[in-house]
């Protein structure tokens, strides 16, 4: 594994995504759509400071943040929540704690070979994503 996740990655997989849209009480119609979509991330990382965007036809998602630092995020276009995230390393693995209302609310993300691994979590559900490098 490595440090280094700088790159366009474009979505192969996608497991569980409507059990954890359901825990984050994503509408029925959003949910739908949102399960037909591929996602492309752009990551820009300079050290510890990153600067990603996750494009889709449906919503854009953009995300500025330094490991160890934590900062208010408002999910606008996921859940439209106020959260306190903070990410930090864990080895080679980013990890965001989120908190605001939901329990257990979070994600981990990694890159091993030409992949990028990413697993979101709200609650008792986890959603594990796999990017293809372009």
């Amino acid at each position: 594994m490595t440090k280094d996740q700088n790159g366009i990655w474009e979505m192969e997989t996608n497991d569980n995504f409507e059990g954890y849209m359901k825990a984050l009480d994503i509408d029925f119609a959003t949910r739908k759509i949102a399960l037909r979509l591929n996602q492309t991330k752009i990551i820009d990382q300079n050290g510890d400071h990153f600067k990603t965007k996750t494009n889709s036809t449906f919503r854009n998602y953009n995300l500025d943040f330094t490991i160890g630092v934590e900062f208010e995020e408002y999910t606008k276009g996921l859940d439209n929540r106020n959260v306190k995230s903070l990410v930090t390393w864990e080895g080679d693995v980013l990890v965001c704690v989120q908190k605001g209302e939901k329990e257990n609310r979070g994600w981990r993300q990694w890159v091993k070979d030409d992949k990028l691994y990413v697993e979101l979590t709200c609650r008792d559900q986890v959603c594990r994503q796999v990017f293809k490098k372009k």
